[in-house]
């Protein structure tokens, strides 16, 4: 028989090399499989014991498939009434395609006709179809003129083995995938390291093989680092196979191979060996020890802290060892001290004889091993890139050194043996000294210059904050174009005691290696906590793109908050901070932006000063009404508060009553602001002082078919802003939008006219970057003097003014709008701005 196990991309080797140990014959690798023939029993075994392949399947038939009538016949001539159970159901699933079968589906269609006619004809019963849940699984290959059919023996896919408790205990995390963590161990050789016989030194001295899992993450390295220890074969639990619908499918032969399995694992009990996990993620940790407790496998592994002394500890006396780990989901915080532990282990003497493999992205590892992979295998856990590394143990690693500069190895070039030197020997690991007698292992030797920048800007911002009162401020902003990112720190209020660090990374040019920008980034995370004394686990790191449009507040992604813990911001507790003095709640750990703009801190105050001669107030895009607060604490009477989201809006509200300012005299209204200001537009309700600060884009499914571009939009905007204002009134209005023009011709057109106050609203620590945000004063006039004060020449003025005396001239009757067109243009009555839909 034909058989073949198909793989993810990147494990061909890897499950040939399986396959053989397997003891089947004729291995061939090929892209995404490997090819082996035999008897039933190596399909079997192939199906009960590969840890690394998908399927398996058997082939059926190989034909011509030039067109759909040949594709017909030639499925119809095999003999199904012999391959398929009686009473089974099927599915075909179709691949490639031809020259003419270009529609794969309309190819398992008449592959499927062609099967159930034959049974229809030899056994007078059709199939049924199961496309969901077929006893019968059958994938058609089409490739130029040829085509083949095989037989899905595995049913579900193999990787599909967690213990079903573990599975339960670790939903909503990541837990690496079954094949991709034996893809890893087999890298290391951890199954050999099990099959070791114990010598008699070894058991003087306590030594056991030893794995060291350093980034166990959701802990699938583990799961399957105890079922290789175990010798559990990873199919012996499965209760339902894709070979059971099978004519040929031999039940005892089956069940023989069963007890063998059991045998073995029985065997596998005198095995003795230590695997140690750690993560430097408390979270991640803790969901590890979860997963290996619900699985049973809590005596096999132990857990520690993640500190190399504590570590080698209890690894203890090593027969052997291997270091494995995977970062791919590794906070961006936290991802220094990740690299840093995995440097100190794989160079500590104790574990000189351990290779490393881990799951990486970007070439970090490299940089933190400070030597390069031997190998570096393309691999997509997740569906996202990563690489799996691999990296000989030191005392090969050596011995490979040594031979490759060695005086005997006349064949070589000197720069060849360099070459080779530097990529087997690791490099001495650079530190910096902070001054707190600690030095600091750093990917970039040149981290130093950021640090000592970064420490002369905290003396001279802690000088200023304690002068001016500021409690929360910029400290960095890309002071060294090298190491681009910005960094804020947050004092607690009494009530939240605390410091805090929020870390964004600028976007790198695409001209700068990214994996070279992401060890700087790296190092940033490492040295800013040192310098301005914050807890680890206070620092938060996101990612920012210096661009010309974006989201204002976009969401960071899968922070530690969940989505159940967003909608109760009411009640959810978060960190609190003070500014001229009020309090307001943060949120580091699910959005970009964590519920206050530092840089707009002399706007808000602007905004109170001017709420002092103001009695209505507006806050358009409102984000968590930090400036609705600002201005109730200026004094005005009523405040409306207008957002699309309600998560926001109950962050304002929370704000609000944070601060004392409760009452039916507070809105807050849940709407889409352009549409909002047009209803509000046909009512009498007008406001003293309005503040808009809109999002420099937005596509958010609340506004329809709609996007918002602030360069584009901001016209329209203005212009309807303008016509809420109260006599005497006038607004103010912020983007943050580094290119942003305003286009103030067409905006004296319709009677508005801008103030620009941007110098006076940039804090002192922002000062670096003057295009941080723009701000405006926003005034109506009439629409003579706005046009004059703009630079219109008089025939301009006169030619709008007579526009504006007869629209119904300027424009088809169609596009005279519906209130014009009703009546005499009074203001419709409407209802008053309803206040945020509860529960939606």
């Amino acid at each position: 028989m034909e058989f073949y196990a198909s793989c993810p991309e990147g494990f061909e080797s890897a499950l040939a090399d399986e396959l053989k140990r397997l003891g089947l014959s004729h291995v061939r690798r090929l892209k995404g499989r490997a090819t082996f023939e035999g008897e039933l029993e190596e399909g079997y075994r192939a199906c009960l014991w590969s840890r690394l392949a998908s399927r398996v399947f058997v082939v059926l038939g190989r034909f011509e498939a030039q067109d759909a009538d040949e594709l017909y016949d030639s499925v119809y001539d095999i003999a199904w009434e012999s391959i398929v159970r009686p009473g089974a159901t099927i599915a075909i699933t179709a691949r490639g395609v031809t020259e003419q079968l270009r529609n794969t589906r309309f190819s398992a269609l008449r592959a499927k006709d062609a099967l159930c006619d034959r049974l229809a004809e030899t056994t007078g019963r059709r199939a049924d179809v199961d496309a969901a849940d077929p006893d019968v699984h059958l994938l058609l290959s089409l490739r130029q003129r040829r085509a083949s059919i095989s037989l899905d023996l595995s049913g579900d896919p193999l990787f599909k083995r967690l213990p079903p408790a573990a599975t339960r205990a670790g939903e909503g995390a990541h837990v690496l995938r079954p094949d991709y963590a034996a893809l890893v161990l087999a890298q290391v050789g951890w199954t050999a390291l099990c099959e070791r016989e114990l010598t008699a030194d070894d058991y003087e001295n306590e030594a056991l093989p030893t794995l060291i899992d350093a980034s166990c993450a959701g802990g699938g390295l583990l799961l399957e680092a105890v079922n290789i220890l175990t010798d559990r074969a990873p199919g012996a639990a499965r209760e339902r196979w894709g070979f059971e619908g099978w004519q040929l499918h031999d039940a005892v032969l089956w069940e023989q191979l069963l007890a063998e399995a059991r045998e073995r694992e029985a065997a596998a009990r005198e095995r003795q060996a230590r695997i140690v996990a750690v993560d430097i993620d408390p979270a991640a940790r803790k969901t590890a020890e979860r997963m290996v407790k619900c699985a049973g496998y809590k005596r096999f592994v132990d857990f520690c802290a993640a500190k190399p002394a504590t570590v080698l500890d209890h690894a203890g006396a090593v027969a052997g060892a291997a270091l494995v780990a995977d970062t791919t989901e590794t906070p961006l915080s936290l991802m220094h001290d990740a690299m840093t532990l995995i440097g100190e282990l794989r160079r500590a003497p104790e574990l000189a004889s351990a290779p490393v493999a881990a799951l990486t992205r970007d070439g970090l590892l490299a940089r933190a091993l400070h030597a390069e992979p031997e190998r570096s295998i393309a691999v997509m856990p997740n569906n996202e890139e990563a690489a799996l590394e691999v990296w000989p143990s030191l005392d090969h690693a050596a011995a490979a050194f040594e031979a490759a500069t060695s005086a005997d190895a006349e064949e070589q070039t000197a720069d060849a043996q360099g070459e080779a030197a530097d990529t087997l020997m690791p490099e001495p690991t650079a530190t910096l000294d902070l001054g707190d007698g600690k030095p600091l292992p750093v990917l970039i030797p040149e981290s130093e210059q950021f640090a000592n920048r970064l420490r002369k800007n905290a003396r001279l911002r802690r000088k200023w904050a304690k002068r001016e009162g500021v409690s929360c401020y910029r400290v960095y902003d890309a002071d060294l174009p090298d190491y681009s990112a910005a960094i804020d720190l947050y004092e607690g209020c009494p009530q939240t005691p605390g410091r805090w660090l929020v870390i964004a990374e600028y976007a790198a040019p695409k001209t700068i290696d990214p994996a070279l920008a992401q060890a700087r980034m790296l190092d940033i995370l490492a040295i800013a906590p040192r310098i301005l004394d914050v807890p680890a686990e206070h620092v938060h790191a996101k990612a920012r793109m210096r661009s010309r449009g974006g989201s204002q507040y976009g969401k960071q992604g899968a922070g530690k908050g969940a989505s159940g813990e967003r909608a109760n911001i009411t009640r959810r507790r978060l960190p609190l901070i003070e500014e001229g003095g009020l309090t307001f709640a943060v949120n580091f750990d699910d959005y970009l932006d964590v519920g206050i703009f530092l840089d707009h801190r002399v706007t808000r105050n602007l905004v109170r000063e001017h709420a002092k001669q103001a009695r209505r107030f507006l806050n358009l895009f409102a984000y968590t009404g930090t400036a609705t607060c600002y201005a109730a604490d200026g004094g005005v009477e009523e405040t409306v508060t207008v957002d699309l989201s309600n998560t926001y809006l109950d962050w304002a509200e929370r704000n609000m009553r944070q601060n004392g300012f409760v009452g039916p005299q507070h809105h807050f209204v849940r709407d889409d602001v352009l549409a909002w200001i047009r209803d509000q537009r046909q009512t009498r309700n007008r406001w003293d002082l309005i503040f808009v600060d809109p999002p420099t884009f937005s596509n958010s499914s609340k506004m329809g078919r709609r996007t918002w571009d602030v360069q584009r939009d901001h016209v329209e905007l203005l212009a309807g802003v303008s016509r809420l204002l109260a006599q005497g009134g006038h607004a103010i209005f912020s983007c943050n939008l580094r290119g942003f023009r305003p286009e103030t011709r067409k905006l004296a057109r319709a009677g508005v006219v801008l103030e620009d106050i941007t110098a006076q609203t940039i804090p002192e620590d922002f000062a670096r970057n003057q295009k941080v945000h723009h701000c405006y004063i926003v005034r109506r006039l009439p629409i003579e003097d706005a046009m004059a004060e703009v630079g219109f020449s008089a025939e301009e003025i006169a030619e709008r003014t007579e526009e504006l005396r007869n629209p119904k001239a300027r424009m088809p009757r169609a596009a005279v709008p519906a209130h014009a067109q009703a009546g005499n243009g009074k203001p419709k009555k409407k209802k008053f701005y309803a206040s945020k839909p509860k529960g939606k």
